[in-house]
């Protein structure tokens, strides 16, 4: 009779390929996290510039601009709405010229809990936070 050869993998050289993955997995996580916050930032601030874009024409269009979102019947997106809380923080029509302020805040319990609030006002004027 022939000599039979096992074929397959030894439990060491299993372990070791679990030990890798899991060494990698530990390192790419924490960078994945911030792709994603940074990618949902990137979402709300184009949001925003379409509202902020909205606004303009909403003040062509009834010489004031909108104290709410649902004026300009702009509704955030489901990305967007699913982790921050959209607002015309500031608008004020008594003075002249009209202005107003659009906010991002962070929603509690999202990924992007903790992270900053980004806004944009009728100069097209960007807080910090933009830029992160």
């Amino acid at each position: 009779m022939g000599q039979y050869k096992a074929a397959g993998f030894s439990l060491l050289e299993l372990m070791i390929v679990i030990v890798i993955v899991a060494t990698l997995s530990t390192l790419a996580y924490p960078s994945y996290q911030q792709h994603i916050i940074r990618s949902n930032r990137a979402a709300a601030q184009q949001y925003l510039l379409e509202v902020a874009s909205l606004q303009h024409q909403f003040i062509l269009d009834n010489r004031s601009y909108a104290t709410t979102l649902a004026a300009l019947g702009a509704s955030p997106n489901t990305r967007v709405a699913d982790h921050y809380i959209v607002t015309i923080a500031d608008s004020d029509n008594s003075v002249s010229p009209p202005t107003f302020t659009l906010q991002a805040a962070p929603r509690s319990g999202s990924v992007q809990q903790g992270s900053d609030t980004v806004s944009i006002n009728h100069l097209g004027q960007k807080n910090v936070s933009w830029y992160q």
